[in-house]
């Protein structure tokens, strides 16, 4: 006498195995995709890259174009956007303390001397890394009026401790009373 399987097992193992051969292809296929995103993507990167890169000399970053000294900080465009222009380096941003509206597009621009740096603003999303030779540019909105700490967030020597600006934010009519006059504005006493 053979032991035969009884038909009800038979039935669910060939359930349970078109189960899993349905799922080796739903995981097959998934995995296909992914990789054919990543080589798509790769390729196009690669032949396309991102059109905002901007390039800098940081050899003559003080002497002339948009980094100069005197175009360093906060301005009110005459078209009313408000941009602010910083520089990073060992150990110190410039300027060293920043004016900004609440409640307004602020566009950042900025970057680096030296070494990698990069900064976040206090608790808010305005967030980038300084790469020498790069212009990062990024626009965000401040919702709270006050005084935010900036500090360096990327490892850039021994004094990195110590690098750090302020950010003050101030009521979106003070601001444009203040920047009305066309000068760089700077940080008013708390």
């Amino acid at each position: 006498m053979t032991a035969a399987t009884p038909p009800a097992h038979a039935h669910s193992e060939a359930v349970a195995i078109a189960a899993e051969r349905r799922w080796v292809y739903v995981v097959g296929a998934i995995i296909a995709l992914l990789i054919l995103m990543m080589v798509v993507t790769g390729l196009h990167w690669a032949s396309m890259p991102p059109s905002r890169v901007e390039t800098v000399d940081v050899k003559t970053l003080h002497l002339k174009g948009e980094f100069v000294e005197n175009n360093l900080g906060t301005t009110l465009g005459t078209d009313g956007k408000v941009t602010v222009r910083l520089i990073a380096q060992q150990y110190a941003f410039m300027p060293q303390c920043i004016v900004v509206p609440a409640e307004m597009p602020v566009t950042f621009r900025g970057t680096a001397t030296d070494a990698i740096h990069g900064f976040v603003v206090g608790t808010t999303n305005a967030n980038t890394m300084l790469i020498p030779g790069f212009v990062a540019t990024f626009t965000t909105t401040f919702k709270k009026t006050g005084e935010q700490l900036m500090p360096c967030h990327e490892y850039c020597g021994t004094g990195h401790e110590a690098m750090w600006a302020k950010v003050q934010v101030l009521p979106p009519q003070e601001f444009l009373a203040r920047a009305r006059s066309g000068e760089r504005l700077s940080c008013v006493a708390s």
